[in-house]
């Protein structure tokens, strides 16, 4: 008999890995904003998201509606222990949503719609990153199937940690982005700021793997007992031969390479933290199975994902196909901002 259950957790691990590859090198170009050094430059920037930046959020609705539906259980128990970091997080994916279409009028008020943008990218960013690290640190309390904690809970130095460490991935992504797409002046800046972004990004890392297992005693048994150890192994010497990709190919012909490698990365590193916490739903509450739905509804809801999915992608590879090669670099005077 089919397992929906893994099934509805491949899909929805799938669905999260596509948000955060392409949305993330979506914000992490605004992470960047307040760091380029001129007004033509973040035009540039801008123009390179233009074809597909809304195209890249259709992951997290299909990421959430796969939760929804696949775990109602835990989902009712994590939404009102995020609903402050997702009501931020929504707050600032429609700001920039907003300061995108805006600032490209621009006009008095480009200023302010250019901080918008950053800021929006910014506050969605950390607050993903903290979800995920209040998430993996087992702050999700419940009693009785509801959740027993406060609205501030999720708030803590561990994800503060991870806040800022995926502001840092995805402003890696954004960089490399734009050493991929753009040209003169603008790749330029991306190859330097790649690299404080990919130390960041390593630094993050290696705190996050030190801190989670010396906190939680079943991820240290999971990763450092035989023979555990032998089958995630891959995974950090993997993380670690794409960091150091990343980092010898910044300033290399192969312009493709430091994305691709920033890639590799951040999805090693997601796979560590599932695999660090699987088969739990909510980590130290309840598993995949026992937050799964009926069967009925798994079947029914799996089917049309599995249908729906090559749709989206081949939506999604087309208009990166077509919109593919370099943006051209803005000409126009510098204001500032």
């Amino acid at each position: 008999m089919i397992d929906y259950s893994v099934i509805f957790a491949l899909l929805a691990a799938v669905a999260i890995g596509l948000y955060v590859t392409l949305d993330g090198f979506d914000l992490g170009v605004g992470i960047l904003f307040p760091f380029a050094p001129a007004t033509s430059t973040r035009d540039t920037m801008m123009r390179s998201l233009a074809p597909m930046w809304d195209g890249n959020e259709t992951w997290l609705v299909l990421g959430g509606m796969v939760l929804l539906a696949g775990f109602p259980a835990a989902f009712s128990i994590l939404l009102p222990a995020f609903y402050v970091p997702l009501a931020l997080m929504l707050f600032g994916l429609v700001l920039r949503g907003v300061a995108f279409e805006f600032r490209s009028q621009g006009g008095p008020f480009e200023i302010g719609w250019t901080i918008a943008f950053s800021g929006g990218s910014m506050l969605a960013g950390f607050c993903q990153g903290a979800i995920l690290g209040s998430f993996i640190g087992g702050d999700v309390t419940a009693v009785d199937g509801r959740y027993a904690g406060g609205p501030f809970d999720w708030l803590h130095l561990f994800s503060i940690v991870t806040g800022l460490g995926v502001l840092s991935f995805y402003a890696l992504l954004g960089a490399c982005w734009l050493i991929w797409r753009t040209e003169d002046n603008v790749r330029i800046f991306a190859r330097e700021i790649a690299r404080p972004a990919l130390l960041a990004t390593g630094a993050v890392i290696a705190v996050v793997s030190v801190w989670t297992p010396l906190s939680l005693p079943t991820v240290a048994a999971r990763w450092f007992t035989w023979p555990g150890t032998f089958y995630l192994a891959p995974l950090p010497i993997l993380a670690a031969i794409a960091w150091t990709t990343a980092w010898l190919s910044l300033w290399s012909r192969r312009e493709w390479l430091p994305f691709a490698a920033a890639i590799v990365l951040l999805l090693t590193a997601l796979a560590g933290l599932a695999a660090s916490i699987w088969p739990d739903a909510i980590p130290g509450v309840m598993t995949i199975w026992q937050a799964a739905s009926m069967r009925r509804t798994q079947v029914i809801v799996a089917w049309s994902v599995l249908l729906i999915l090559p749709v989206v992608l081949s939506y999604v590879g087309f208009s990166y196909w077509i919109f593919r090669g370099k943006v051209q670099t803005v000409r126009k005077a510098n204001t500032g901002y």
